[in-house]
């Protein structure tokens, strides 16, 4: 019978919250889907076939996450996203 080794190795966890902050978009009855898709695609780089399928996530669903990163990136896609009359926030 084999012995089993355990190799246990430190990872800097300070860095893992970073990349975990995602912006939610969620519905409104005021927003067009053209509005939200070219919305999406100057904000949060969104193809236009990616931007349209988190529109209808949104329709649907009621919310869809549209981007992930550190916060220190999603900050000013969230403010624009909420100039353009659209309801997001970071998580």
């Amino acid at each position: 019978m084999a012995a089993k080794e355990e190799v246990k190795e430190a990872i800097d966890v300070s860095n893992l919250n970073d990349n975990f902050n995602e912006i939610v978009l969620f519905n409104d009855d005021v927003n067009t889907f053209d509005h939200v898709i070219e919305t999406l695609v100057a904000t949060c780089n969104h193809s236009y076939e990616q931007a349209e399928q988190c529109s209808i996530l949104v329709h649907y669903k009621g919310k869809c996450s549209v981007k992930t990163g550190p916060y220190s990136d999603l900050k000013p896609r969230c403010s624009k996203l909420l100039e353009a009359g659209l309801s997001a926030e970071i998580i």
